[in-house]
């Protein structure tokens, strides 16, 4: 068919659930045509089909009804044929850490057929496109997170495909990688008109695309251009200064709450961006918003898609069990958390250089960098999972460089990787890491219920956490974090991958523990997560960038009233100002 690349009519996919028998609907009537020489975006909950779609056009599934048609092939019937013409780039691309980027590059040629006479010119094109041709020689596991995936995208064009599948590229990199990556795919669609569908969380990627399919629960809400999903909440969407004093999260917090009035609300810029339900008493919303102004703002494609999906929902979208009140004895102007020219080295190399700050109980902490730029390795020395070189570091009132040991049961550390043992069930995961917090017998099975509530796992004891979607996973790395009640909790890129209606079930339960007097001290890749922080810190190269709130940071990087920057465009232009003035570029490892 001219002009198409993709048709699928009626597209059912199911699978059975080998412990209960239970048949799950993973696609039930999915019906979509792909264009040609554009890029299509598939959007869409945790578990709302994504990657099952994406693996059917790719011929790795066969649907159970329906037809297919790739490039004019009935995939189903001559999957080959299809994967023969296609490039397809999960979510973990299969890089081998001990070989070099040229030896991927190699690896992958071999493996998909190309030619050595063409080989040069193309590998030459790929390692212009993504910068990596200055690191041919290295491991592709000492490559930076955002190198990594511009190598797995290099990998994935090395045999000058036909059609692109991207699931979710852009997953646990950074602002500026995730500016290059696309830049990349744009480039190839405009020079080589290649054809690109790709699967993503970040909504203002989708807004890029040519056309959109929103997915939940398997089913196509909707579909068109990013203007069509946009003018869902046409006429909707407001932003609200809140009065001096008030945190934005708090006035976030407040509008998420009341589900009958407000759709969805999010900090943006030290406003809140919020959308109305339609016809919403303005009585009830004049007395949400407490005097603060508002004024009409242009709908987004997220504000379109949070429409959507509060128009499917039986029950209110976001239920978050109320905090525990703060003990009074406690100060919020307490310094819980205090460092002073810490360094760690790793031989002779500094990965971070004599960084300080201090953080307050009670208080949102953001740590911000580029992948490579040393915020991990802080991160860790903080938690007590890697020990400084020199400096002074002193966490929950111990002294981090002698006593780590002691700290520990002050504190709580959730992962970005989920760490918790997948063949065990929700509450057998709470149980054994309840027991290593020191917690037994009737104490044990009270805060065993309190988290299940807290995040809304009740009815999912019995489940094997290995085949929990991401967003439960997530919760659940969550409530055991959770379960010894820690005064400080770190979190290490816990939103990665996740849709904006878990990003905002996340932080309204994080907003309700800071209130509650917890500590909590994040890194993210999610630069609007930053606006939920008291303060925020950028490091790069292991050196810290800048330091204060939201607004303190985005007037930093040149924000004013009449040329605002949001959270993001300020994030770029501080590290990129502050490459420009060392003269330098980074390295794959994102370090000078």
């Amino acid at each position: 068919m001219d002009g198409v690349a993709l048709v699928g009519q009626g597209i059912h996919k199911r699978f059975i659930v080998k412990q209960t028998g239970l048949t799950i609907h993973a696609l039930a009537d999915i019906s979509l045509h792909v264009p040609n020489g554009a890029v299509t975006a598939v959007v869409g909950p945790d578990g709302a089909g994504k990657t099952t779609l994406l693996r059917l056009i790719a011929g790795l599934m066969r649907a159970n009804e329906g037809s297919l048609r790739v490039l004019g092939i009935d995939v189903g019937a001559h999957p080959q044929a299809v994967q023969d013409r296609i490039s397809y780039m999960p979510q973990r691309f299969g890089l081998y850490d001990d070989l070099s980027v040229q030896e991927n590059l190699d690896l992958y040629a071999d493996l998909h057929g190309v030619p050595k006479a063409v080989r040069r010119d193309r590998y030459a094109r790929l390692m212009e496109m993504t910068d990596l041709g200055r690191f041919t020689t290295r491991p592709a596991g000492k490559l930076s997170g955002g190198m990594k995936q511009k190598l797995g995208l290099a990998c994935a064009l090395v045999r000058s495909p036909d059609l692109l599948l991207l699931d979710e590229p852009t997953v646990g990199v950074d602002p500026l990688s995730r500016r290059e990556l696309w830049e990349i795919v744009q480039q190839l669609v405009e020079d080589d008109q290649l054809t690109v569908i790709v699967s993503t969380a970040y909504l203002d990627e989708a807004e890029r695309c040519a056309r959109v399919y929103v997915l939940q629960e398997g089913k196509l809400l909707a579909q068109g251009a990013p203007q069509d999903i946009c003018d869902q909440a046409r006429d909707l969407c407001f932003i609200a200064t809140p009065p001096p004093g008030l945190p934005a999260r708090t006035l976030q917090a407040r509008l998420l709450d009341a589900s009958d009035t407000i759709i969805d609300a999010v900090p943006q810029r030290g406003a809140v961006r919020f959308v109305r339900q339609p016809g919403a008493d303005e009585g009830a919303l004049a007395a949400l918003l407490g005097g603060a102004p508002r004024a009409p703002t242009e709908a987004r494609l997220e504000d379109g898609f949070m429409v959507l999906l509060h128009a499917q929902a039986a029950a209110p979208l976001l239920a978050v069990a109320p905090p525990a009140a703060a003990p009074d004895s406690v100060s919020n102007a307490e310094v819980v958390i205090e460092v002073r020219d810490l360094v760690r080295r790793f031989g002779t190399f500094t990965a971070v250089a004599g960084i300080g700050f201090s953080v307050r109980r009670g208080e949102i902490f953001g740590l911000l960098g580029p992948n490579g730029a040393g915020k991990t390795t802080t991160f860790r020395m903080l938690c007590g999972l890697l020990p400084a070189s020199s400096g002074f570091l002193q966490v929950a009132g111990v002294n981090l460089r002698h006593a780590r040991a002691q700290a520990r049961s002050k504190i709580s550390y959730v992962s970005q990787k989920f760490a918790l043992y997948g063949n065990l069930s929700v509450a057998e995961n709470l149980q054994f890491f309840g027991s290593a917090y020191g917690l037994h017998g009737p104490r044990l099975q009270q805060r065993m219920q309190a988290v299940l509530e807290q995040f809304d796992l009740i009815g999912q004891e019995n489940v094997p956490s290995g085949q929990l979607p991401g967003g439960f996973k997530q919760r659940l790395a969550m409530a055991t974090g959770l379960l010894h009640e820690p005064e400080i909790l770190f979190l290490d890129e816990p939103t990665s991958g996740t849709d904006p209606l878990a990003r905002r079930q996340f932080w309204r339960r994080i907003t309700a523990l800071a209130e509650a007097g917890v500590t909590v001290i994040i890194t993210t890749h999610f630069m609007e997560e930053a606006e939920y922080c008291d303060r925020i810190l950028i490091q790069d190269a292991g050196i810290l960038l800048a330091l204060g709130t939201p607004q303190e940071v985005r007037a930093r990087a040149g924000s004013t009233a009449a040329h605002s920057l949001n959270m993001e465009q300020a994030f770029i232009e501080i590290v990129m100002q502050a490459r420009a003035a060392n003269g330098t570029k980074p390295n794959a490892r994102g370090q000078a």
